[in-house]
């Protein structure tokens, strides 16, 4: 997915590319080392889509950011990149944008410092934005350590349910992209009506957007999303396509036998193609496709219709290359 491409807003790509240069500078403080750490990640580069959802939702796409602009969006950027940092650690990853992860690269206890710094420099601009953005961060971090202790509490647990799962992506996901469309309706002082309906299409995209990467988790082949196809399962994250395969009567009992611990290569292809055998995949995609209902009614009340357009196309392209059932 180009989300550029799919938001056709060329004011909104011009002031990324104004934010760009600002992001690595929020971060830089003149210490060699440091440095390196905390703008790893930065340099790897990335979509940049909570910024650009920052920005969309400020200006329409009609006019240039402001300053306060482009700080909400470095501020949600810098959040998301501290919980990679953190993410990393957790996951004993490797590799982040194609590059070393920072765990990886300088160790774990340095890729926490170095996460605690950024979410330290995203919380210093958001206070000086106001105590409206201030409060956001403040609420939207809580959400994120929520969701991460759900995804952590039911990790390897085959009685994991649905509410858990929505609890854990809403945290980690859905609350930073909704933050992302909020905080650009702050700075832009966007009426209350505005506000509550960009916010409400930043958590549904975020939805949308978590329920694709689960899809993809069991349908990928091996290392397209650079990752081994069935990494969750192997990890104990049993995302939505797999709670409803261990609830089906075919195949539920013998995938629940291959379940609750660490899985070597052999038995998580087993458990993926089981999951992949029921209809858990069709059925998170009816899930996603509900969460893109209600972000596309949630935007018909905004006034730019090129928004409203450039909004849709996005959120729609998360779905076009899943299979159809």
């Amino acid at each position: 997915m180009n989300p550029h491409e799919r938001l056709q807003l060329p004011l909104v790509e011009h002031d990324l590319e104004r934010l760009e240069a600002l992001l690595a500078e929020s971060v830089i403080v003149g210490d060699t080392y440091l440095d390196s750490v905390t703008t790893h990640l930065i340099y790897a580069g990335g979509k940049r889509l909570r910024p650009m959802l920052a920005i969309a939702s400020a200006t329409f796409g009609e006019r240039d950011a402001t300053e306060e602009d482009l700080l909400g969006g470095i501020s949600l950027e810098l959040m998301h990149l501290a919980s990679l940092y953190h993410d990393d650690v957790m996951d004993e990853a490797e590799v982040r944008r194609n590059v070393d992860s920072v765990n990886a690269r300088y160790g774990n206890l340095v890729a926490i410092v170095a996460g605690d710094y950024l979410m330290a420099r995203s919380a210093g601009i958001a206070a000086d934005l106001g105590t409206d953005v201030a409060g956001l961060m403040a609420r939207t971090l809580a959400w994120l350590t929520r969701g991460q202790v759900s995804e952590v509490r039911t990790s390897f647990s085959v009685d994991r349910t649905e509410d858990d799962y929505f609890e854990a992506i809403e945290g980690k996901t859905g609350s930073l992209m909704a933050a992302s469309c909020r905080v650009g309706a702050l700075t832009a002082d966007h009426s209350v009506e505005y506000t509550e309906a960009l916010t409400e299409f930043g958590r549904c995209f975020g939805m949308v957007y978590q329920l694709r990467d689960d899809i993809l988790d069991v349908i990928a082949v091996d290392n397209e999303l650079g990752k081994p196809a069935g990494q969750d399962l192997a990890e104990g994250i049993y995302n939505l396509p797999t709670l409803y395969a261990l609830r089906d009567a075919t195949v539920g009992d013998e995938l629940r036998s291959i379940l609750g611990s660490a899985l070597n290569d052999d038995d998580r292809e087993r458990a993926r193609k089981l999951v992949v055998a029921t209809d858990g995949v069709a059925r998170t995609i009816h899930a996603a496709q509900r969460f893109l209902d209600l972000a596309r009614g949630s935007i018909a009340v905004l006034p730019s219709e090129g928004l409203r357009r450039g909004f849709d196309s996005l959120i729609e392209s998360l779905l076009e290359d899943l299979p159809v059932f």
